[in-house]
């Protein structure tokens, strides 16, 4: 274990300061992460250093499609998640206690290690809520930057802005899911509220970490298209109108397992009117061999980057970024060749 950052004492015993829930805890007791504990008066990250997922993934299943296309990444994860969505993918994980999951020890520096012997480039904080285990994070990314390694944070964006400043300074790209435009879905589905994500949002932009956003289509739970109008709208008047924006296919898992797939037609219908709204780049997500996630212009239109599933099958654009037909500079980092570890 390690003592956590961001947080203070109490009447009662440690407050913990990373996310907005604050948890208040007594002595023995955790966090609503379930990775945050009160011993002897002192909060500890019990999670760090013990990743229970260690993975190579293309870097566009995070996704991200503007970053370092056609490369690999290690994907690495710890137990414990600050929000409880009733639909979560990897709740085997997330919503379990560190003692209930097998994991291993790896230091910063072995992780580091790891991911130079697997020959990827970068490092993706991922799977359940890597926010819950910033020191760790914190502490892989410096290791990392220090080798050339670049970090991917893949996060739901549920944190205060000191805590996420500090982590955003050894960031270099990061998704956040975006669950919704509405504050009772939030409280609903995840037990958390939109205004600090939309918050991360900006604070990431103003950082000038490289930002891609996606947002998981329910049915029936957050499929209202005048919502995510309003959504699209918000992106569009706040300055990510060139964020990549993932409308993503929701399949029945954890405690949605009741509803049926997302239909096509609804995520397309999201796409056009993230496209009336202002938002250049729009992606449809976990539809294989739609083409939903080609990259083209939004000058001339020209198709310029085409995808099957994760893999690439054709890259038109330059390390530059610009379209070859009318010059138009494509928002992303597309440089992949020359990445060298120091």
């Amino acid at each position: 274990m390690k003592e956590a950052s961001f947080w203070h004492k109490t009447a009662r015993g440690a407050e913990c300061d990373l996310c907005p829930h604050h948890c208040n805890l007594s002595e023995g007791k955790r966090g609503l992460c379930g990775s945050r504990i009160n011993i002897g008066g002192i909060l500890y990250s019990e999670v760090y250093g013990r990743p229970c997922a260690l993975a190579v993934d293309p870097i566009e299943k995070k996704p991200l499609l503007h970053f370092r296309p056609g490369t690999e990444c290690l994907s690495l994860a710890c137990t414990g998640c600050n929000f409880r969505c009733l639909n979560c993918q990897n709740s085997e994980i997330s919503q379990v206690l560190p003692s209930e999951v097998r994991s291993t020890d790896f230091s910063p520096e072995e992780i580091v290690k790891t991911c130079m012997d697997s020959g990827c480039r970068a490092i993706a904080y991922t799977y359940t809520e890597p926010l819950t285990y910033m020191e760790y994070v914190y502490d892989c990314a410096a290791a990392a930057h220090e080798k050339g390694i670049e970090n991917i944070l893949v996060s739901a964006g549920y944190v205060n802005r000191e805590p996420l400043e500090k982590l955003a300074s050894v960031l270099d790209a990061a998704n956040i899911d975006l669950k919704s435009f509405d504050d009772d879905i939030y409280k609903k589905i995840s037990g958390g509220s939109l205004r600090p994500v939309l918050d991360t949002l900006i604070t990431l932009k103003e950082r000038g970490v490289w930002l891609e956003i996606t947002n998981l289509v329910i049915p029936s739970v957050n499929d209202d298209m005048e919502m995510i109008r309003g959504m699209c709208k918000w992106l569009s008047n706040n300055g990510f109108s060139d964020t990549p924006l993932h409308f993503s296919r929701f399949f029945p898992c954890y405690k949605m397992e009741n509803l049926p797939p997302t239909p096509q037609y609804t995520l397309e219908k999201a796409r056009d009117i993230a496209c009336k709204e202002g938002m250049e780049f729009v992606y449809i997500g976990n539809v294989p061999g739609k083409n939903g996630e080609n990259t083209y212009c939004p000058q001339c239109g020209k198709l310029l980057v085409e995808r099957n599933g994760y893999v690439i099958t054709e890259n038109r654009l330059g390390p530059d970024g610009k379209c070859p037909v009318c010059g138009h500079t494509v928002p992303g980092r597309w440089q992949t060749k020359h990445l060298k570890w120091h």
